[in-house]
């Protein structure tokens, strides 16, 4: 059974004086928090922090990632390390708050810091403070204790030697230092006529300026690896992903930063009740390493991205796909499907939109985004390129995505199925895409709205 985690989010506001600066500059953090326990005041927790920091003038990041340390009685401190990046390089801020009896209330609000550069020499010292009379009452607002679910038990390879099957290992990313997309993609075929199964795949990087380059490897044998994707040399496991194609090579390690993320309902992962069904093993990670081309090499640090899985009877008959990660900790992925089932394909697309916002996922179900209830709700899904958009409502809130996908920034692949029958994908790295989240106050209201400019992960797919 899983185990509880917790889950909050702070605001803190306050000044910092850069070196060989005279003034002070004002700082805003906005800081989401995950621990795999339940915080318990005697003893030490560790936990992973993601947000936004804004320094006037110098630094706005929203991709800002770090570590929390919370052991306010057994080592009477609340450490931050957060790493961000302002003019084009990398820094840390360092603090922590000293807990004290004697001054308990200010010892809990104010956070000395100290901001080093990426060669670990002093930038800056600054102190931050928790606005206990607007940050008291959302801050415990947020708190959650969601179930620990680990991204490493989802890799493993669920094939049980059945034909007509297909299963997948898929990772993408975004180097935030030049914009680059990373596609990596991992595939088991166990053919309808029960030939034997086979590993393919291949690697794709996309540079915003253009042009797509890709390689693929295999086919080779299926030889099932205990934690995940192994063939030819190639790994797709639980921190790690490496391997050569063509003239490409790979080695890049994963840090997971969030639970899986259900696309389609955990019954149909779980009881293979529908012809295919994704889960998101990894919906935010972090990616360090590099990968080395024909001309060229692309050294990652802290790149946000995803892994994902897919296991079922081959692809749709009309497909999209959207990863978007929207900073400060939320994440929206979308996946619309017609099915090839007879009497299946000639229903519109069926969407499975899982929108995570400040640690919880809307819709609370995910039927109820390809379903509706009582008739009402059903998301939809217009498949086009170079756009294509869903809609749809549950509950109090509406949401509309619109994703581009420029021609010069997308690569066309062909599959095929289990059955030897096949498909294209047309896939983009550096898609863009527009967000827009409201709800329901007497009127629409605009909740939240995110605009990613060649940061999304999109595809579409047809026969």
């Amino acid at each position: 059974m899983a185990r509880r985690g917790t889950a909050f989010a702070e605001t803190m506001l306050g000044s910092v004086r850069l070196t060989g600066e005279g003034e002070r500059r004002a700082v805003r953090l906005d800081l989401a928090v995950r621990a795999d326990e339940v915080l318990r005041p005697m003893r030490t927790t560790e936990g992973r922090l993601t947000g936004r920091i804004r320094v006037v003038g110098w630094a706005d990041d929203p991709c800002a990632e770090g570590e929390l340390e919370i052991s306010p009685l057994a080592r009477r401190r609340i450490r931050y390390r957060l790493r961000f990046t302002a003019d084009g390089r990398r820094y840390a801020l360092d603090g922590w708050k000293s807990v004290s009896a004697r001054r308990p209330l200010t010892s809990m609000t104010v956070l000395p810091f100290t901001l080093l550069d990426e060669d670990g020499a002093p930038a800056g010292h600054g102190t931050l403070r928790f606005p206990l009379a607007t940050g008291l009452l959302p801050f415990l607002a947020s708190f959650r204790f969601p179930r620990h679910d680990s991204a490493d038990r989802h890799l493993a390879p669920r094939w049980d030697g059945r034909p007509g099957r297909t299963e997948v290992w898929y990772t993408t990313l975004t180097d935030p230092a030049t914009g680059t997309g990373l596609w990596l993609h991992h595939e088991l075929t166990a053919p309808s006529d029960g030939s034997a199964a086979y590993a393919h795949g291949w690697v794709a990087l996309f540079p915003p300026g253009g042009p797509v380059r890709h390689a693929r490897f295999g086919p080779v044998p299926w030889r099932p690896g205990p934690s995940g994707f192994a063939a030819d040399g190639i790994e797709a496991g639980p921190g790690r992903l490496r391997g050569e194609a063509g003239r490409f090579r790979w080695n890049l390690a994963e840090q997971p930063e969030d639970r899986p993320l259900y696309t389609f309902p955990r019954w149909s992962w779980r009881r293979e009740l529908l012809p295919a069904a994704q889960i998101v093993p990894a919906p935010r990670a972090s990616y360090a390493g590099t990968v080395a081309y024909e001309g060229g090499e692309l050294r990652l640090a802290g790149a946000p991205g995803a892994t994902a899985r897919i296991y079922g009877h081959g692809n749709a008959r009309r497909w999209t796909w959207l990863h978007a990660d929207l900073g400060g900790g939320d994440v929206l992925e979308i996946v619309a499907a017609v099915s090839m089932r007879r009497g299946l394909d000639r229903l519109p697309p069926l969407v499975f939109l899982r929108l995570r916002k400040d640690g919880r996922t809307w819709p609370r179900r995910a039927e109820r985004s390809a379903v509706g209830w009582a008739g009402i709700g059903r998301f939809r899904a217009r498949i086009g390129l170079p756009v294509w958009t869903v809609t749809g409502r549950a509950g109090l809130r509406r949401i509309r995505v619109t994703v581009t996908q420029p021609a010069d920034r997308t690569l066309a692949l062909d599959y095929t199925d289990p059955d030897g029958s096949t498909a294209v994908c047309r896939n983009s790295e550096t898609a863009d895409a527009h967000i827009l989240l409201e709800r329901w106050w007497g009127r629409w209201r605009t909740e939240a709205e995110w605009t990613l400019d060649g940061t999304a992960h999109a595809e579409v797919g047809d026969r």
